[in-house]
């Protein structure tokens, strides 16, 4: 009875695996395809889809996701850290219901609809350059559209509320006895915390870093949007090669080197986060 039990609840988990499977290697044959241009049929085997990605556009594309999305978990994690701890931590309850309210909202808005907040705030005549104007602190707006740091705002806001829930997870566990040994034995708020909160959060922290990154490097309406094409990312260039160009083997390659790139990127967080858990374990 239980053996089919364990096979009802894992076949939509195999049926999904293998959806996604069935995927990954039709985008991996695609990508060894020779592109015919008018047509949207491909031709035969062929490595120069790979061999051309040396050239600065597609370098440049790898670098800027790489950039965003390592900015995007620092300044993330170093935002959404505070409201977590403030969260668990309060004790009006009035307040941690704002805090929580501020905090996961914007889970509930969609990627669509959030861009579009910022693009009324980033832009030239948007929120913030209209109160810098009518303050008198500005003659000409600040360029924030189409810029590396409207893009940067943009998916920190996007990405702050998931690290938010899953610090505020990490802290919640961490029994507070330890600290009140801690300041018993004379350490302040800021060394307690030092040596004792942080170190017992780092599985959130861990789990926050590896979750933005990922989520980041794969944006796509955002970078879009906010970026307008000027602020070249894996994800918009994938868009612009496919549904602009129809170069769906070029795009399809691209889409192949990204991934092993998140892959290469998420290894080398791994070992990092080895020493992360090690600062942990003390």
């Amino acid at each position: 009875m239980r053996s089919d039990l364990r096979a009802w609840l894992v076949s939509p988990a195999v049926i999904v695996a293998m959806g996604i499977a069935v995927s990954l290697a039709a985008v991996f044959q695609f990508s060894f395809r020779t592109f015919v241009p008018g047509s949207l049929d491909v031709g035969g085997l062929t490595f120069a889809n790979f061999t051309g990605m040396g050239k600065s556009i597609y370098l440049d594309a790898f670098a800027n996701t790489l950039l965003l999305s390592v900015e995007t978990t620092v300044f993330s994690l170093l935002a959404a850290y505070p409201l977590a701890y403030a969260l668990v931590r309060v004790k009006n309850r009035a307040l941690k219901s704002f805090i929580l309210i501020v905090s996961i909202t914007p889970l509930f808005l969609g990627e669509i609809v959030r861009t579009y907040s910022w693009i009324a705030v980033l832009g030239s005549n948007g929120f913030i350059n209209g109160s810098l104007r009518k303050l008198g602190l500005i003659e000409w707006p600040f360029e924030l559209m189409f810029t590396h740091l409207g893009v940067l705002v943009a998916l920190v806001h996007v990405t702050i509320p998931v690290v938010v829930l899953m610090l505020a997870t990490a802290i919640s566990h961490i029994n507070r006895d330890y600290e009140k040994a801690a300041q018993s034995l004379g350490a302040g708020p800021v060394r307690t915390f030092i040596t004792v909160t942080l170190p017992l959060s780092m599985p959130g922290i861990l789990a926050s870093i590896t979750t933005a990154f990922a989520w980041t490097f794969s944006a796509f309406a955002t970078p879009q949007m906010i970026g307008g094409g000027r602020v070249p990312t894996v994800s918009t260039l994938v868009y612009q090669l496919g549904f602009s160009s129809m170069n769906f083997p070029l795009a399809a390659s691209l889409s192949v080197m990204g991934l092993m790139l998140t892959v290469a990127a998420l290894f080398a967080l791994g070992l990092l986060t080895k020493r992360l858990k090690a600062f942990g374990g003390h």
